[in-house]
């Protein structure tokens, strides 16, 4: 059907009228597809919450001097319409410079970016994964997604008529160096829509550049790049796991973890050896010093299954200290709490609240402890022990080795 587009002036009171259907959830279909991966749900600010309700209230009072109409109903700019719904929604295409999923929410680098967005626009995040990025960029035109996250070329964005921005805003450099797709894009249905130009505004300020910057380097993906590494990594998957991975699964069970995640940890500490020793005296497959490991009710560091058991009762504990951060980034949290004590983590949410940044956010702590670890060598380790754990994870899940 051919789409018709006509210009009309509305008056205050349809306007009323319009605001009124936009805002009812009897009036609006809320879209249920199937290939909704979930909900990431931060806390709105109060100020969030009021500036909406100032927009809607400008809305009114201006009685918008046009408004395009269609066949099919009312459009609606894509910024007032995330504005109005309080949800930013995201179709985008998994990958190592986008998003991944695991333990029940998403994350990466391309995804943790537009998370900082939302959470500066004061809305929710909706984030629908789609098997291509055709698929996804048709999601933003047919309006079934306000923005797509996706490595699409130029052409292909031409092609479908959408404004896009890069994220790294030019300086392409700072991705590939990291192993990271260096067009990761941000892709809108108009580049004229307060959404689009926002955004450009948002990736391209120079404070925000420096942090995606830094958040580049934790989501570093060129750990297991070399073919040592990546033959190290295989060998150890197939020859080790298979004698801890039901040991791996119950323990997770027992305490609520991605059982992948403690095999990522296990590796990072001891590349799944249960006899190994270090030269400070922590031992086992799960590298648990003396003290940790009874206060966590393990009696014999070098069984694996205790092992296994005394680390993720330990994480448990790291997470529950870290209740109030948000779950895309608790475990995180908890990872840096388990390397270097949650008391250290925490001294340095304090810096960070006195500086009025947002403590909650792990990209704000991971760029603390990179500019920080010249003085203090634990911040180094802290970074390096979450970064590689972070990509041991990815690639278990993405199963690239």
């Amino acid at each position: 059907m051919q789409r018709i587009t006509y210009r009309v002036k509305v008056s205050a009171q349809g306007t009323k009228r319009r605001i009124s259907y936009l805002l009812s959830p009897s009036k609006r279909r809320l879209n249920t597809k199937s290939n909704i991966v979930s909900s990431v749900t931060p806390t709105s600010t109060r100020f969030a919450r009021t500036k909406k309700l100032a927009q809607v209230s400008s809305i009114a009072l201006l009685s918008l001097p046009a408004e395009s109409l269609t066949t099919m109903g009312v459009e609606v700019p894509a910024y007032d319409r995330v504005m109005l719904a309080d949800t930013l929604t995201i179709a985008a295409v998994p990958g190592d410079s986008t998003y991944f999923a695991t333990d029940g929410f998403q994350h990466g680098f391309g995804f943790d970016l537009v998370r900082t967005y939302a959470d500066e626009l004061g809305v929710d995040i909706n984030l629908k994964a789609y098997a291509n990025e055709e698929a996804a960029l048709k999601a933003v035109r047919s309006g079934d997604a306000d923005m797509a996250l996706t490595t699409a070329s130029t052409q292909l964005k031409s092609k479908l008529n959408l404004a896009s921005v890069n994220v790294s805003c030019g300086y392409d450099a700072s991705l590939t160096k990291n192993g990271l797709h260096p067009k990761v894009s941000w892709t809108f249905s108009s580049p004229n829509d307060q959404l689009s130009k926002k955004a450009s505004y948002f990736l391209c300020d120079s404070i925000k550049l420096q942090n995606t910057q830094k958040l580049a380097a934790f989501y570093n993906q060129n750990l297991l790049k070399d073919a040592y590494s990546q033959d190290h990594f295989k060998k150890t998957l197939t020859e080790r796991l298979p004698d801890y991975q039901s040991s791996f699964e119950e323990q997770a069970r027992n305490y609520n973890h991605d059982w992948e995640l403690l095999v990522a940890m296990g590796y990072q500490e001891s590349h799944l050896d249960a006899n190994a020793v270090s030269p400070t005296g922590v031992r086992g497959l799960m590298m648990l010093t003396n003290n940790t490991a009874k206060a966590m009710g393990v009696s014999d560091r070098v069984d694996p299954y205790q092992s296994i058991g005394g680390g993720a009762r330990y994480l448990e504990q790291m997470k529950d200290d870290f209740s109030d951060v948000p779950k895309t980034d608790r475990i995180w949290f908890a990872l840096a709490g388990y390397n270097m004590g949650p008391n250290a983590v925490k001294n340095i949410q304090r810096q960070l609240r006195s500086q009025g940044i947002d403590d909650k956010s792990w990209a704000n702590v991971y760029a603390y402890l990179a500019d920080h670890r010249a003085s203090n060598s634990r911040y180094g380790q802290a970074m390096h022990y979450v970064s590689n754990i972070r990509s041991y994870l990815e690639t278990i899940k993405t199963q690239t080795v």
